[in-house]
């Protein structure tokens, strides 16, 4: 175990390496001044030069991309218009736009995205393997139809379809919630949940689709095999089967998906996040694109890269946990 997650993590430093990279390249292509952008539109040349200055945005791209990574092992000191600051590691920089730390920015923005995920996360579980369970042993009946059909209209509506039919309805038609406001748990546990429950719901209903069909194959498969029928030949009771064998045998599949969906997750919330008004990593990466703040873009995609990485490592030993027969090598 401790040489297979060895590897996995030397294989993670190489991706998000990569990832890095291949974002500093696509930035430096991008059109636009990032110093204009920083300074502001009434600024003159002369003003132009000394914040392309203060950011370093006349050095060489490999010099900036040297900072950076010294940054993230040692930390970095950078030049302001208020002075020196110094950027404790792992650094991502300063923000082009108010000379705030990246760090910090992020740790402001990453509990509104956990949230969002893990509260999803939640809902979708109960509802996709919930009714993946109920298709799988109604098979055939109206019931396996009836769910059927949600499933596909569910894996066919985007999202933010379903997030604006939920406002209009819980919201604005019948006022039993109001409109989404982020409020921190630590401030209002039960109005933190009340301002997510709607973007939980919508990207559950999304996400559950997929479970529900997923769970809905895995308890067919496992109901055909040859342990489950000599368990129905010797008159164990049925609950017994579905609950104690069957479903144990359907869920490696779907604990695996829900560690990468999860992952996922921190960097798909940009929708989600912009219908509804979520301060989350979404709205920032989402902000500092537009205003080309390259800190802030590396920044973020390294985290929500982090993420999915970290979640990878994470199904696959959980996989082997639910499944005796997986070895990790």
């Amino acid at each position: 175990m401790r040489g297979y997650l060895l590897r996995r993590a030397i294989g993670a430093v190489i991706v998000l390496f990569a990832l890095s990279l291949v974002v500093y390249a696509l930035f430096y292509v991008a059109p636009g001044d990032p110093a204009r952008l920083a300074c502001g539109p009434r600024c003159n040349p002369e003003q132009i030069r000394q914040v392309r200055e203060q950011l370093a945005l006349g050095d060489p791209v490999y010099v900036q991309y040297w900072h950076f990574l010294q940054g993230l092992v040692a930390g970095h000191d950078y030049s302001t218009g208020t002075g020196v600051l110094h950027c404790d590691a792992p650094c991502f920089g300063l923000s082009y736009q108010n000379d705030q730390q990246v760090t910090d920015l992020i740790a402001q923005r990453l509990p509104v995205t956990a949230s969002l995920a893990l509260g999803a996360m939640v809902l979708w579980l109960l509802l996709g393997v919930g009714s993946g369970l109920l298709s799988a042993l109604r098979r055939g009946g109206a019931t396996e139809r009836v769910l059927t059909w949600l499933t596909l209209a569910g894996t066919a509506t985007p999202v933010f379809i379903i997030g604006l039919l939920l406002l209009m309805l819980f919201c604005a038609y019948l006022g039993w919630l109001p409109f989404p406001s982020y409020v921190a748990l630590t401030e209002d546990p039960e109005q933190w949940a009340w301002n997510l429950l709607l973007p939980w719901t919508a990207l559950a209903l999304i996400e559950s689709a997929k479970y529900a069909r997923l769970t809905r194959s895995s308890m067919l498969e496992t109901l055909a095999e040859d342990h489950i029928r000599t368990f129905r030949a010797y008159g164990v009771a049925e609950r017994s089967i579905v609950g104690k064998h069957a479903l144990r045998g359907a869920l490696p599949p779907v604990i695996a998906l829900t560690a990468l969906d999860l992952g996922s997750m921190f960097g798909n919330a940009v929708l989600t996040e912009t219908l509804f008004g979520l301060p989350g990593l979404g709205q920032l990466l989402v902000h500092a694109t537009r205003t080309i703040d390259l800190p802030v873009v590396v920044g973020v995609v390294l985290v929500t890269g982090a993420a999915v990485v970290v979640a990878n490592i994470v199904a696959d030993m959980l996989y082997a946990v639910a499944d005796r027969r997986v070895v990790l090598s």
